[in-house]
């Protein structure tokens, strides 16, 4: 799995250095399937389900499974990419939200806070613990920064199968939900919007936006755990060297963590 993660890291570094003002959706996807299949992977996405893009292109306050298209990015817009990568029959799933140019000021709180809340959320991932406080810890980092969690979207397991059990909410409480067990590997995918919690269908039967139109964020890493603690299978905040050609990132080890008080996004 860490094969198809370090594509799928490439991908997203390919495509951050593409997004810019005038970009359509459906030109960042044909980049990003042609990309995955160079490197001998497969666009997991495409064709799953029905669904036709390679990757999920979910702008402003659509929050996930946005089909790519016409539409061209204007400044100021947000963007959250979700990719799937299957290579030698295993699956890698991860995502980002990004900034066209500048954003507002809480367009700022959103990202930055959605994306910190995936690191307290991964470091607990050791065998024995229970999902109900790193679930919390996403949570407390997401409604600190004022966001609410979507909580009728979650993560999941994943393996040779995109969706596997068990399913990863952002929002838990600590000693609650399905034990850790060593050889787990999770989607963990924090979810949030600006406003309120509550999301709607598009007409599509894809897309799923806030309800109220507040913009939403999507970060997601693929997780293993291991006897040593968190692997992290799609690190990409970490360097990648796409764009030359160089090797890929490595998976990374996320620190040894404690929940404070321990006692979706791809298509479905």
């Amino acid at each position: 799995m860490a094969r198809a993660g370090a594509v799928l890291v490439d991908t997203l570094a390919l495509l951050q250095e593409r997004i810019r003002p005038g970009v359509s959706t459906a030109q960042l996807d044909q980049l990003a399937e042609r990309f995955i299949r160079s490197r001998g992977a497969v666009p997991t996405f495409k064709g799953y389900r029905g669904f036709p893009g390679s990757i999920c292109a979910s702008p402003n306050a659509m929050i996930v499974h946005g089909i790519p298209g016409p539409y061209r990015l204007p400044e100021r817009d947000i963007i959250s990419i979700d990719v799937g990568v299957t290579l030698d029959g295993w699956v890698a799933d991860a995502a980002r939200t990004f900034g066209v140019a500048e954003t507002s000021a809480e367009v700022a709180n959103l990202l930055s806070a959605t994306e910190q809340s995936l690191h307290p959320g991964v470091a607990p991932y050791w065998p024995g613990k229970r999902m109900g406080g790193l679930s919390g810890a996403i949570q407390g980092v997401a409604e600190a920064a004022r966001l609410a969690i979507v909580r009728s979207l979650v993560g999941h397991g994943i393996g040779r199968s995109m969706h596997e059990d068990p399913q990863v909410p952002n929002y838990g409480k600590p000693g609650r939900g399905p034990l850790l067990e060593e050889g787990m590997v999770l989607a963990v995918e924090p979810m949030t919007t600006a406003g309120r919690a509550p999301v709607r269908v598009g007409g599509d039967g894809w897309a799923i936006f806030s309800q109220d139109g507040s913009p939403a964020a999507h970060f997601e890493f693929t997780v293993a755990i291991t006897a040593a603690g968190p692997s992290i299978l799609t690190p990409w905040h970490l360097p990648s060297q796409a764009a030359t050609g160089g090797r890929s990132a490595q998976p990374a080890r996320a620190p040894r963590g404690e929940p404070a008080a321990e006692g979706a996004g791809s298509p479905r």
